[in-house]
């Protein structure tokens, strides 16, 4: 077991080392911050000056080193644009996203289980039909295309919602809908897949011939054994929809972490976008790795197979 663990924590290293030189090169590779950052007819020297000022004048393989010690320290520097320590502004911006990403997977959750569920058990009826014709449509509609379709109808005909912003229920219910929208979706299509595994299964066949009520061996029987992938899934994506976001947050102007991650991208602000990407993939892998822990923990044979 403990060789399994420090097998997958290896594994999560090098994908984070991967994933901090991926990011670092990808910033860099959009131009220069001090050029949008100087004043009108700034002169080169000024330019140059702000260069050492930001630790630009460098080698990039020199500036990749400081900006992994530092990393290494706790330092995530700071913000070019807001002249803080970008991991202050991390943190002001996290509880925001926090509160879409817990909406939207509860939307997710509520709405793509119970369709998958009841579609597994009406299978090939007008019902399965329509839960076929949801996901189809929830993967095919991007969150931004959705986002924007609840603006045009709730926000600007009807003026049931406010069109952006944050701060009451009413500023939540869009974005957490677009954001949720291709998840439900997934949910459905995963629930509907593990149902139909658990009610083809034996033990399921020998409730039905032991003459159990059909909604006792659905909810006892079936659903508690079906139910165990798809809340899994759940709780990985409840971290891909928080550093997912991007597009849903820009657009709702909704003041979370998506929205810092484009403000940054725009400035060519290096510390927020690196920052907001490498502490992103962090929660993502270790949800990752806490989810095969817990299924080396569950399952014997999954351990000793690696």
């Amino acid at each position: 077991m403990h060789r399994y663990i420090l097998t997958r924590l290896f594994y999560a290293f090098i994908s984070l080392m991967l994933l901090s030189v991926t990011i670092f090169t990808m910033v860099r590779i959009t131009g220069d911050p001090v050029i949008l950052m100087a004043d009108p007819g700034a002169k080169e020297e000024d330019l140059q000056a702000l260069r050492v000022e930001l630790g630009l004048d460098r080698t990039y393989i020199e500036q990749y080193f400081v900006f992994l010690s530092k990393i290494v320290r706790g330092d995530f520097g700071k913000s070019f644009m807001y002249r803080v320590p970008v991991f202050e502004l991390y943190l002001q911006r996290l509880p925001a996203s926090i509160q879409l990403a817990g909406a939207a997977m509860i939307v997710s959750v509520i709405l793509g289980i119970p369709i998958g569920i009841f579609s597994a058990v009406r299978v090939n009826t007008w019902l399965d039909s329509f839960g076929n014709i949801f996901a189809n449509l929830g993967l095919a509609m991007p969150s931004f295309w959705v986002g924007i379709m609840f603006m045009l109808i709730f926000a600007v005909n009807l003026q049931w919602l406010p069109v952006q912003g944050s701060g009451t229920i009413k500023h939540l219910i869009m974005p957490s809908v677009a954001l949720g929208w291709v998840f439900t979706a997934a949910n459905m299509r995963l629930a509907r897949s593990a149902m139909l595994e658990v009610l083809g299964s034996e033990y399921v066949k020998l409730a039905r011939i032991k003459g159990l009520p059909e909604s006792l061996v659905i909810l006892k029987h079936a659903f508690k054994n079906a139910i165990i992938p798809v809340l899994t899934f759940a709780c990985i994506n409840f971290a891909l929809i928080m550093n997912g976001a991007v597009v849903v947050e820009s657009i709702f102007a909704w003041p979370g972490i998506g929205r810092l991650l484009y403000e940054g991208v725009s400035s060519r602000d290096f510390p927020v976008v690196q920052t907001t990407v490498i502490l992103g993939g962090v929660m993502i892998i270790m949800v990752n790795l806490m989810v095969d822990i817990l299924y080396a923990y569950i399952d014997p044979r999954i351990r000793y197979g690696n």
